[in-house]
């Protein structure tokens, strides 16, 4: 049995949105990286916990999930940001690069319709902070279907804690023995 996918979002849930002075939470520690879209004499800065690189490290060792990337950030995620926390290279779904205005164009989070065809039929949990009700509809239709799904939804102010994670595992724990029809991790998503 193919464990379940951990997808993970970056802004919001591993870089928290900025104070009204612009910093990151006193836990967090600035980084200046540079996207493969920017120029060097252009970074951009983001502020990372250094505590969550050994707690997701923990998590992916438990071998429960398969963790994959699910961000704007796309390979940059793996790149840079994994890193930084010390993280192993991990897949990412290359996501499209919508032009958009909202990140709810629909009413839902913009990345949910790709990410749904690239899941198929696996099971999943998805952390991100953007989700909206039409996302947890989803997610229960999903799950009412024999997709297993769940949704964690960090404050994008404070970002992901070690009890998103611990709902990750209790989640991942419970799920039925025999999981059928789930996909290998398409060539977009390995690590590269």
């Amino acid at each position: 049995m193919r464990p379940p996918y951990l997808l993970l979002d970056v802004d919001g849930v591993l870089i928290p949105f900025p104070d009204a002075d612009g910093a990151g939470p006193a836990s967090h520690t600035r980084h200046d990286v540079v996207p493969i879209d920017r120029r060097s004499d252009n970074p951009v800065t983001v502020w990372l916990n250094p505590a969550h690189g050994p707690l997701l490290t923990q998590v992916i060792r438990t071998g429960l999930v398969i963790p994959v990337w699910c961000t704007s950030w796309r390979q940059d995620a793996s790149t840079l940001i994994g890193p930084l926390l010390g993280l192993p290279r991990l897949p990412y779904i290359d996501l499209p690069r919508p032009q958009i205005t909202t990140s709810h164009p629909n009413g839902y989070l913009w990345k949910r319709d790709h990410v749904d065809a690239w899941l198929g039929n696996a099971p999943v949990i998805w952390i991100d902070d953007d989700f909206t009700d039409l996302d947890h509809e989803w997610a229960a239709e999903r799950t009412a279907r024999g997709r297993t799904t769940a949704l964690v939804q960090p404050d994008p102010h404070v970002g992901l804690l070690a009890e998103h994670l611990v709902e990750v595992l209790a989640w991942s724990v419970l799920l039925p023995v025999a999981q059928t029809d789930v996909p290998a991790i398409p060539h977009e998503a390995e690590a590269g």
